[in-house]
C-alpha cells in the first residue's frame, strides 16, 4: 500500500504525468456526468423496470455499459458497441487479407484499423439502439408521435455511444491507461456503495430470520465479515497472479569495441501469466449478451419452444456457464495470438547477440517462446474462469443472488487499476535520471 501511495505522490510531482492523470480523471468525470443525463422521450423508471426483468442479462449489460444502462441515460450503451466492433474487426483480420496487411503496416495501419473499428462501433450502436427502443417501446412517452419519439430515442442512444468512443480515444491519446477499460472501471467503482448496501441488507435479513435476539445480530456480523474476508482474499489472489511472470533467461555475448569488452550480461524476457488482462472476460460477456438480447427482444413473450428453452434453460444455467468457460478459454488464446509476437522477440534477441540457454537461435528460439506462452495461456484461462465462476458457485450455494457479479467486478477493478499503476510506474522510470542511467549501464555492460 505504501508503494502505491509513493507512486501516486511521485506521479503528481512530475508535471507531464500529472497533466495526463488529471486529463484522464477529467474525461472520466465527464463520462460519469453524462451517465446522469436522461434520454428525452422515454420513461426512465419504466425503461429500467423492463431491463431489470431481463435478470442476469440486464446486469451484465449494465456492467459493460459502465453503469449507465439502468439510469436510462444518453450513455446507456456505454462501450458495448465498441467492444463488439473490436471483436468483429479482429476476427475479420484473420480471414480477410487486406485487413491483415493493414494491421502489419505499423503506426499508419493501426490508425486506419482504429478508424474502421470506430465507424463499425457507430453502426453497431445504431442497430443496438433500434433494438433497445423496440424492446422497451412501452416506456416511450406519448407526447410526440410514436415514430418521432422512437427516432429521438434511437439517435440519443447512438450519439451517446459515439460520445463514449470519443472519450475513450481521448484517454488513449492524451491520458494514461486504456480508455475502454477505465470507463468500465469508473462505472463499477460508482456502484461499490450499492454493493456494500446490498450485502448489508442481506446480512440484516439473515439476522432477522434468527429468533434469538443475541445470536441473530452476531450471525449477521459474522456473515458480513466472512464475505468481506473472501472478497479480500480474491483481490489478493488476483493481484498476485496478475503480477506474476515467467522469466526466460537470456545470455548476451561479449563484443570487443577497440580495447573495451562490452555486453556479456545476463537478462531475461518477462512473460506475464495474465497476458490478456481482463479483455477475454469483457469479450465473453459481450458475446454472450448478443443471443440473450435477441431472445429478450423478439421472443420475450413468445411461446416458441426454442426461445423458451433458451430463456429458461440456457440463460443462467449450467449450459450458460459451460459456454462461458469455453469462450473465456478461446478468447484468452485468441487475444494473446493477436497481441503477442514471438517471432519479433526472437529476432530482437538474435539481433542483440543473445540466446536462450540450451536453445539455438532462429526458429528454435521462436518455438520455445511460443510454446512457453501457450502453456501460460492455459494457466491464464484457468485463472480467469476460476475468478469469474467461483463467486457464482458460492452465490448458488449460499443464496447470495448477486455474488456471481463480484468475481467479474474484482477482476476488472484489479486488472485495470494494476495496469494503470504499471503504466504510471513506467512513465516515472523513463523520466527518472537514475532509471535512465541503470538502463544505459545494462545495455552497454559498463559498471
Amino acid at each position: 500500500m505504501n508503494g502505491i501511495f509513493d507512486i501516486a505522490v511521485n506521479a503528481f510531482r512530475v508535471e507531464s504525468i500529472r497533466k495526463r492523470l488529471l486529463y484522464t480523471f477529467m474525461i472520466l468525470g465527464i463520462f460519469m456526468l453524462g451517465g446522469l443525463v436522461p434520454v428525452a422521450g422515454i420513461d426512465g423508471a419504466e425503461f429500467t423496470s423492463i431491463l431489470r426483468q431481463w435478470g442476469q442479462l440486464g446486469s451484465i449489460m449494465d456492467l459493460i455499459s459502465g453503469g449507465g444502462l439502468f439510469h436510462a441515460s444518453i450513455l446507456s450503451l456505454g462501450v458495448s458497441p465498441y467492444i463488439n466492433a473490436s471483436i468483429i474487426i479482429q476476427l475479420l483480420t484473420v480471414v480477410i487479407p487486406p485487413l491483415e496487411e493493414l494491421s502489419k503496416e505499423g503506426e499508419s495501419g493501426r490508425k486506419k484499423m482504429d478508424k474502421i473499428t470506430r465507424y463499425s462501433a457507430i453502426g453497431l450502436a445504431l442497430v443496438q439502439s433500434i433494438l433497445f427502443t423496440y424492446s422497451t417501446r412501452s416506456a416511450l412517452n406519448s407526447a410526440l408521435p410514436t415514430w418521432l419519439n422512437a427516432a429521438l430515442v434511437v439517435l440519443s442512444f447512438t450519439a451517446g455511444a459515439a460520445i463514449v468512443v470519443f472519450l475513450g480515444e481521448k484517454i488513449n491519446d492524451k491520458g494514461i491507461g486504456n480508455g475502454v477499460s477505465l470507463i468500465i472501471f469508473a462505472g463499477i467503482v460508482t456502484r461499490l456503495p450499492d454493493m456494500v448496501k446490498t450485502l448489508y441488507e442481506k446480512c440484516v435479513d439473515i439476522s432477522d430470520s434468527i429468533e434469538n435476539a443475541i445470536l441473530g445480530p452476531v450471525v449477521g456480523v459474522l456473515v458480513f465479515i466472512l464475505v468481506a474476508l473472501i472478497s479480500v482474499a480474491i483481490i489478493v489472489f488476483v493481484l498476485y497472479v496478475q503480477n506474476s511472470e515467467r522469466r526466460i533467461p537470456v545470455q548476451y555475448s561479449k563484443k570487443v569495441l577497440g580495447r573495451q569488452a562490452r555486453g556479456g550480461n545476463r537478462d531475461y524476457i518477462p512473460l506475464k501469466v495474465n497476458m490478456s488482462g481482463v479483455m477475454p472476460v469483457i469479450f465473453t460477456m459481450s458475446m454472450l449478451a448478443v443471443p440473450s438480447i435477441v431472445v429478450s427482444l423478439f421472443f420475450n413473450n413468445s411461446n416458441n419452444a426454442v426461445a423458451l428453452w433458451f430463456k429458461n434453460t440456457f440463460t443462467g444455467s449450467v449450459y450458460y456457464y459451460i459456454v462461458y468457460l469455453i469462450l473465456v478459454i478461446c478468447f484468452t488464446f485468441f487475444y494473446t495470438a493477436i497481441n503477442f509476437h514471438p517471432v519479433e522477440i526472437a529476432n530482437n534477441i538474435t539481433k542483440n547477440g543473445g540466446m536462450i540457454n540450451g536453445i539455438r537461435s532462429g526458429k528454435p528460439t521462436t518455438d520455445f517462446i511460443k510454446n512457453t506462452a501457450f502453456r501460460l495461456n492455459w494457466l491464464e484461462a484457468i485463472f480467469l474462469v476460476l475468478v469469474c465462476l467461483l463467486p457464482t458457485v458460492i452465490g448458488i450455494l449460499t443464496g447470495f443472488q448477486n455474488v456471481w457479479f463480484a468475481g467479474t467486478s474484482v477482476l476488472i477493478l484489479t486488472g485495470v487499476a494494476n495496469d494503470l499503476i504499471v503504466q504510471v510506474e513506467g512513465e516515472l522510470e523513463i523520466r527518472s535520471p537514475k532509471g535512465f542511467l541503470e538502463d544505459l549501464t545494462i545495455k552497454t555492460g559498463r559498471r
